[in-house]
Order: structure tokens, then sequence, then C-alpha cells
């Protein structure tokens, strides 16, 4: 029997690695100690201000450009339901599952800190479409991460409601019926809960997330496959020399080298002396992809490291408007998205940059003039047979659009909501490339790492254990090539091996 999986605690704080196993599947939900108490005095505090008749944004008033325009208090319920079904528009393909139930695992916590003058039976609600896994269908564009992810999170609230779309058990049906399907009714809204729901950048920070993820595998496994092309081409361990590392004094830097020694430990191809090296020109130094891998991989471990610091202060934050602080409502804009939006633009050229240093790995391993004695495409027979010319050609192709997704997003700002909304973020944007830019970049390291495992074969020293090890997970998805063949599924194969760690855990890092 399946172990229950642990409960998401929601209201305090929550880990990054907490919020990521949040998206893999539903689990049980409980609020952090106090947090129940403080939704509860939130939600009177408002309660109290619409029968006191005071003038309270998107409550008693409207929103954006009609904050001036007062709402009655009869009419302060029906304003929160025409929010939710006004702002629920979106384009493009649905975003997967994961992200839209992290998305909403986030939106839960935010709402748990108790500022947001939501009742805690309209968060139980929420809560119950997440451990349901009862999931809306949010088209990925439509949010320019200004006062929030106004629209994405309205299509994901949307199911509270009994409208709109939504994914459950593997089918797409309305989401009045799933409701019922379920066992749940359908939420009649309070004073400020569509706000509440609506405001904040619960979507962009999942999908940032999600990158985040797969960001950081990449950067173990580019050390992964930056070792496997030096043992392909014989290359010398003095880049990696401590004290070099020491000398500049970037922590990214430091431990891309050491782990690049603990990968090469015992290798009998590093180091090997010319003469050994049947055509290996004698260079004082090797290629800039081998030599400065420590530096390029390090400064984009520096960046990752910042872009997880920055999501992880923004999992816990309170980001809908206005607050209940103590016992005033105030005004602001946490909703804003540049905390998101820079470290997001930040992590895709980062790990951009991992895929760029590999494909020039790439190149070199197939060009006769710099893959040290190696036969040309690494063919062996050349000329007759084409070898691995065309898999550089395709991370070349990865590499390119990698670089032309990384503009920065968070560069452009287009005004909305008739000007009062005059600086926006883009974050979704940014996050949503830095997804792409993780998935192209996994394609450009398989490559790497199937031309490398190539090269490596054709010599006749043994790498290190490490490397070998991994040499075996690579076998495992593409045989060594003796002649041209069609490549079948070898390469989305080396891509899953590459995308869920395997790679990384073969080589122990």
């Amino acid at each position: 029997m399946a172990a229950r999986p642990a409960p998401l605690v929601v209201g305090g704080t929550l880990s990054v690695e907490a919020a990521l196993a949040a998206a893999r599947g539903p689990r049980p939900v409980r609020l952090a100690p106090g947090a129940a108490r403080a939704v509860d005095h939130s939600a009177r505090r408002i309660a109290r201000a619409v029968a006191a008749g005071e003038r309270v944004y998107g409550v008693t008033t409207g929103f954006g450009s009609n904050a001036t325009t007062p709402v009655s208090p009869g009419d302060a319920a029906r304003l929160q339901r025409n929010l939710l079904l006004s702002h629920a528009l979106g384009d493009g393909p649905p975003l997967p599952d994961e992200a839209v139930r992290l998305a909403l695992a986030l939106r839960i916590h935010a709402l748990a800190q108790g500022k947001s003058g939501i009742r805690r039976t309209t968060l139980a609600a929420l809560i119950a479409l997440y451990e349901r896994d009862l999931l809306a269908v949010v088209p990925a564009r439509g949010s320019v991460g200004a006062s929030g992810d106004l629209a994405p999170l309205a299509l994901l609230a949307l199911p509270l409601l009994g409208e709109g779309r939504v994914r459950w058990r593997g089918e797409e049906l309305d989401a009045r019926t799933a409701l019922k399907r379920a066992g749940l009714e359908p939420v009649e809204l309070s004073f400020k809960e569509g706000l509440a729901l609506i405001n904040g950048m619960q979507v962009s920070l999942a999908i940032a997330l999600l990158a985040l993820e797969r960001a950081e595998v990449l950067l173990r496994t580019a050390d992964v496959a930056a070792a496997l092309t030096t043992e392909a081409l014989c290359g010398r361990s003095a880049a990696f020399d401590p004290r070099l590392s020491a000398a500049r004094g970037h922590p990214g830097q430091v431990a891309s080298a050491a782990r690049l020694r603990t990968l090469l430990a015992g290798s009998r191809l590093v180091d090997l002396p010319a003469e050994r090296v049947p055509g290996k020109r004698v260079a004082p130094q090797d290629s800039y992809g081998i030599r400065c891998a420590p530096q390029v991989h390090g400064a984009s471990a520096d960046g990752i490291r910042y872009a997880r610091e920055a999501f992880a202060r923004e999992i816990d934050a309170v980001t809908d408007n206005p607050l209940v602080l103590d016992d005033e409502i105030v005004s602001g804009g946490n909703f804003h998205g540049q905390p998101v939006a820079l470290p997001a633009d930040h992590l895709k050229l980062c790990v951009s940059e991992l895929g760029s240093i590999a494909e020039r790995r790439v190149a070199t391993l197939v060009d006769p003039h710099m893959n040290e004695g190696l036969p040309p495409y690494l063919a062996p027979r050349a000329g007759l047979e084409c070898g691995f010319m065309i898999p550089q050609y395709v991370a070349a192709a990865l590499a390119s659009e990698s670089r032309t997704l990384c503009a920065p997003a968070s560069a452009d700002s287009i005004p909305t909501g008739a000007n009062v909304e005059d600086h926006v973020s883009m974050a979704p944007i940014a996050a949503r490339r830095a997804l792409e830019v993780a998935e192209l970049v996994t394609g450009i390291l398989a490559i790497e790492l199937m031309t490398a495992a190539q090269a490596v074969e054709l010599r006749a020293e043994p790498p290190s254990p490490r490397v070998q090890r991994v040499l075996a997970v690579v076998r495992e998805a593409l045989p060594f090539r003796t002649r041209d063949e069609a490549w079948g599924t070898a390469l989305p194969a080396l891509r899953a091996r590459v995308a869920d760690g395997r790679i990384a855990r073969a080589a122990g890092v």
C-alpha cells in the first residue's frame, strides 16, 4: 500500500522543496499554528469596514481606474463575483497540470497567512479543489504581471463558482459538473474575496519554480557532460586546480571545479602525454569549453542561487491588495511582479549559457582540427559515414533558439488599466521563457553526452570510474555507433535521463 503523502502545511513558512512536492500531486493540506486565527481576524476586519461604510479599495469601490467609484455595501459581495468572472480570460495552450497545481497550492499558502480578508470557509473550498486535484484549465498567456497574475489567477479560482473548465481524473469537463462529481458545492463570495483570489504572483512563481528545479538539475549535469568531454579530448586537469578558483573567489566556480575534479578522479585519459594520443596537437592549453567550464558554469550557479533565494522569499509572500495589517487595512503594491520577473530573466540567461558552452564542446568533439586525433565527426569510416555531424547541427539550432528567448521580458512594459497600472513586470513571460530555455538546454546537454560518449569509446584508455557509470546510462539510450543508421528514439531517451536527474545521479553529483 502506497504511503500517504506528507501534508502540505500552509500559512507559515514553506520551503522550495515542499512547494515543488506540492506540484507533483495532491496531498492533505493543514493550516500552520495560528493561521486559522489570523484568517478569521482579517475576514472580520473587512466585514466591519463594510458595515461601517468605510471606503476600502476593491471592497467598497471599483477596481483599477474605477477606484474612485463607490460601491454600496449591498453590492459588495456581487462585486467580487463580477471581478472573478470578468477577469477569467486568457490565450494560448493550457498550462501543464504541475504548474496549475503548484499555483493553486501557492495561492492557498498566501491566503492562509491571514492578511487577505478571506473567510476560512472560502479558503477551505479552495483547499478542497487542491486536495481533490480538481484543476482549472488555465491558458498560458494573458498576464502582464502588473496587479498580479490577474487573468490566470481568476481562471484558477473560477471553479469555486462552478464556472469555467477543469481537468479532473484525466478528463476535461465543465466546473459545475466536476464539483458535483467531487462532492463539492459552488461558493458564494463575500467582501474582498474575489480580489484576494486573483491579486498575486502565484502563477508566474509556480512556472518559475518549475524552471528553477530544471535549472538546478541541468547545472549538475553540465559539469558531468563537461567531464565526459574532457576525458574524450584528453584534456588537462590544471584548469580545475582549486588554487585557481580560490584566486578568483566566486563560490559557483569553486564548486564547479571541485565537482569536475571529483568526476575525473582516477581517469587515465586526462593529462595523458601527447605522445600517447595519436594526432594530438601539442597546445599549452585546452579550448575554453573545457578550460573555462568552471568559470562559466560557476557564474550560472551563482545566478541560479540568486533566483532560488528570491523565489524562496516569494513563496511566503502575501501579494494581494489591500492587506489587513494588525487591525489596519493598508493599500500598497505587493502584487507587482518585479521580484519574480528579474530573477526569472536572470535564471533563463544562466541556463542558456550552460547550453551555449556545451554546444561549443560538441563542435570541438566533431571537428578534426580540434578533437585531438579523433576521426572527423567521430565516424569510424570518415567520408563514407557522417557520424555525429548532425547532432552538432541540432545542438546549434537549440542553442540559437535558446538565445533568442533570453531578451529580458522584464525590460518591457505596456501600461494597462487606463494607465493606473503604468509599469508592469511581464513576470509570467520571463518565467515561461525560463522553462522553455531549460527544455532546449536539456537537449543540448543530451547531445553533448551522446557525442562525448562516442568519442571516449574511440580512445584506447578508460575514463574515470564515475564517468564510466555515466557512460552506462548513456548506453541505455544509445549504443556505440559503428556505422550510420537511424537515430530512432536515442535523443528523447537521453533527454529524459538528463531531465529526471539520472545522469547526475549516476555520476554521484
